[in-house]
């Protein structure tokens, strides 16, 4: 029998080969075990697997007993379209910018490194919702391992800088080349490694005196690639569209819509799925009968006329509406 290994599967083993740390390692083995396929052929698999985590749990255990050179770990389940970390330096306004697009309540205050431990909340954009995580503020006086660990595991990076700061350029500058030591970074462009994410940038506060001129100083030192997005977590102003950014750009997903043949389309309950997706590879995401028994769908959207009946291989775009025939 054959092993018959997905992808889910192989992009976790992938992560494992990849990883930097042991919790790294053994979030990539949970995954791993998690996604593989659970019959006769898998079983030495499986018990290696399982082994292996045995081992890494006792290795984290025995250096937590060692008292203050112990790691702390954390790690968020994903949810809704994507996980996207908000990354930015003391005072950038990442917590205001997650009370602002979530019903979560972290704590906002002037003084610094106000938010010491990750904390996730939902944004919704219509029908759709992002998992935001905010993290204690990236400075050199109090990075830890697991931060960098939860960036690489993540979907994507939210950077987020203060535009009423008159150092924020310097901020920048320093945040960026302080996530590449520590082997985070960014590249939005083709196939990425473990250690490489994809970004894009919240200019906040640009509702602050001087703000728009530091913006465009700021659009001059940004690596190149990196989408800017104005807004002001305060005011609310420019929140929408850096939802929408995350989902389309950032997180790269799209929303397709299903209904029964004769029936109606649910508008509230979009499927996500991969920019990209053909007919046959969204029939396997909802169900996988679905897929091995499909004949042909008919597609109402863009790029086709209403109810065109389309090949398998036919790719997907926001909004469209399939009608899948088996």
């Amino acid at each position: 029998m054959s092993a018959n290994l997905g992808p889910e599967f192989l992009a976790a083993k992938k992560r494992h080969q990849q990883a930097i740390t042991s919790e790294e390692k053994l979030a990539a083995l949970e995954e791993m075990l998690a996604t593989i396929p659970k019959h006769k052929a898998t079983e030495k698999m499986q018990g290696q697997i399982k082994r292996r985590m045995s081992k890494l749990r006792n290795e984290l255990k025995s250096s937590a007993k060692k008292g203050p050179a112990r790691r702390e770990f954390f790690r968020i389940d994903k949810e809704g379209a994507g996980q996207v970390i908000l990354v930015g330096p003391p005072n950038s306004g990442k917590s205001m910018m997650l009370r602002s697009m979530s019903k979560a309540e972290p704590e906002v205050a002037e003084y610094p490194f106000t938010t010491r431990m990750p904390l996730p909340g939902m944004a919704r954009w219509e029908n759709i919702q992002v998992q935001l995580i905010d993290m204690p503020p990236i400075a050199p006086e109090n990075a830890q391992s697991w931060m960098w660990a939860m960036m690489r595991m993540a979907d994507g990076l939210l950077l987020v800088f203060d535009m009423g700061d008159d150092d924020v350029l310097e901020h920048c500058e320093s945040l960026i080349g302080f996530m590449e030591e520590n082997n985070v970074r960014i590249k939005n462009d083709g196939e990425r490694e473990f250690t490489e994410m994809k970004a894009m940038c919240a200019a906040n506060k640009m509702d602050m005196p001087g703000a728009v001129t530091r913006l465009e100083l700021f659009r001059e030192i940004m690596p190149e690639g990196i989408e800017i997005v104005p807004c002001s977590a305060a005011t609310g102003d420019g929140l929408s569209t850096l939802a929408c950014r995350m989902f389309f750009e950032l997180l790269d997903k799209i929303r397709i819509f299903t209904r029964p043949p004769g029936g109606k389309a649910d508008y509230t309950q979009p499927f996500v799925v991969d920019n990209g997706t053909t007919v046959l590879e969204a029939a396997a995401e909802i169900h996988k009968e679905i897929a091995e028994n499909l004949k042909y769908a008919r597609v109402w959207g863009k790029g086709v006329f209403e109810g065109q009946m389309v090949p398998r291989d036919h790719v997907l775009h926001d909004g469209d509406v399939i009608v899948f025939y088996t």
